[in-house]
């Protein structure tokens, strides 16, 4: 057995053990990538983004009542927090184990990424519309295929492109009330731009350190950052505003929303490529639509049916490449080429 080794060897088969950096065999599209040791099937991480995109649009009723008794930065900084508090109670041994520079800066690296991008999506809400800022956000899926290029020279392919494309259009079609751009929209674009590099950032190390501690860091920079910008920017929230019901949403939007909705994103981005996995996690924009028209009474119109038709075509088109439609004609071309 591996344990019998002494040395370098036992550290390694324990920190193996640990969750660690095992490489194993790639997959999924994702040549020359190494995943985490116990990867389910392609599918099960991809269903697990969708799972977690639906949660957050559901999300978006929760927030929208609990930002009148809490301020934005201070809301966000109880969720990270609680969220990093969680995550080391849960993985302290790993965190511990994995206590050195490059895990810590790529965490933190991921924190500063995302804490930045939802100070830009929370400052252009101030100065655009709701559906204008999800709208910009959810372009981070046709940026998150470029990015990963760069960073990671990820293969790029035109269906990637095209994919990304088709759901801009569609979540366009959801979320937009008019085509003019304002200053609010310029500072949710760069929001947007700092999703892509979040998401990105995932993809890339997810595949080669321990996720959940790479989340940890996360989750404390970003609770960090929010903490002091609540301070310098945000008026105290009076003892009389923590009613239970508050804490209780708050609870609910730290444990289930970040800390496992964050942790099974990193978790899923390590295991299917980046291009497939911002396209999936873009649902989030649409689905607060869809569950605004199921259980808020919103009108549900033509030019809706229409945005989540062509989301629902570039997830078809990203996945299948619409290989489906061109197996009828195979027999043909073999026919031609004899």
């Amino acid at each position: 057995m591996a344990f019998c080794r002494g040395g370098a060897g036992e550290m390694s088969d324990r920190l193996k053990m640990l969750g660690g950096d095992a490489p194993v065999a790639p997959e999924d599209r994702a040549p020359g990538f190494l995943r985490g040791a116990g990867a389910r099937s392609p599918l099960f991480w991809k269903l697990m983004l969708v799972v977690m995109a639906l949660m957050w649009g559901y999300s978006f009723f929760i927030m929208k009542d609990t930002l009148d008794s809490i301020p934005t930065f201070m809301l966000l900084a109880c969720r990270f927090l609680i969220s990093a508090a969680v995550l080391f109670v849960l993985f302290m041994k790993r965190i511990r184990v994995h206590f050195n520079r490059r895990n810590i800066v790529v965490g933190c690296a991921m924190g500063v990424f995302l804490g930045l991008a939802y100070a830009f999506q929370t400052f252009g809400l101030a100065e655009t519309t709701a559906g204008k800022n999800a709208f910009l956000t959810g372009t981070y899926c046709i940026l998150v295929p470029f990015v990963s290029y760069l960073m990671a020279r990820e293969p790029l392919t035109r269906f990637n492109v095209g994919a990304a494309a088709l759901c801009v259009a569609g979540i366009a079609l959801v979320a937009l009330d008019s085509f003019s751009m304002q200053r609010g929209d310029a500072l949710t674009l760069i929001g947007a731009v700092f999703f892509a590099l979040q998401i990105a950032t995932a993809a890339k190390y997810g595949r080669e350190l321990d996720v959940n501690v790479i989340t940890f860091w996360m989750f404390l920079t970003v609770g960090v950052m929010d903490a002091v910008a609540s301070l310098a920017t945000e008026p105290p929230v009076t003892a009389v505003s923590w009613t239970p019901e508050l804490v209780g949403t708050i609870l609910f939007l730290a444990l289930c929303c970040t800390c496992l909705g964050m942790l099974m994103q990193n978790l899923g981005l390590a295991h299917v490529p980046s291009s497939t996995g911002s396209l999936l996690l873009s649902l989030e924009s649409p689905s607060g639509v869809l569950f605004s028209v199921l259980f808020a009474g919103e009108q549900l119109t033509m030019r809706l049916v229409a945005g989540f038709a062509l989301i629902f075509t570039s997830i078809v088109l990203s996945e299948t490449h619409f290989s489906f439609l061109l197996k009828p004609y195979a027999h043909v071309r073999k026919r031609r080429e004899r």
